[in-house]
């Protein structure tokens, strides 16, 4: 038995303009505060949408193939690197006006603060 399937361009894009608006449904019904873990799943696909990339490139043929495996690191990367700076500013809305973030000072600071306690 031969189970192989063949979809046209017109099919492929009617399939492509389901799942665009499918998602855009869904997504557009997730509460406000479910938006960050969200957010951080989408993270974590990037990234496998990344190393597929890479794998895609490593694995090329010819000149054509090396190009879509490109695109698909460099946008993948992209979408990932933005994902977490929204996250980052989801969460910041989620703190309140007076409560500061701690982040470990690094270099320069760590030493001027150091010789400050002194």
């Amino acid at each position: 038995m031969d189970f192989s399937i063949h979809i046209t361009g017109f099919v492929a894009l009617y399939i492509f303009m389901l799942a665009g608006f499918a998602g855009w449904v869904i997504i557009g019904h997730v509460p406000a505060i479910l938006h960050t873990p969200l957010m951080s799943g989408s993270n974590f696909v990037h990234g496998i949408v990344v190393v597929g990339g890479m794998s895609a490139l490593l694995n090329a043929d010819t000149p054509q193939q090396q190009a879509i495996g490109f695109f698909a690191v460099l946008l993948g990367a992209g979408n990932a690197a933005g994902g977490y700076a929204v996250t980052g500013r989801m969460l910041a809305m989620f703190q309140t006006s007076g409560e500061k973030t701690h982040r470990p000072k690094h270099g320069h600071q760590a030493k001027a603060s150091h010789l400050k306690k002194a």
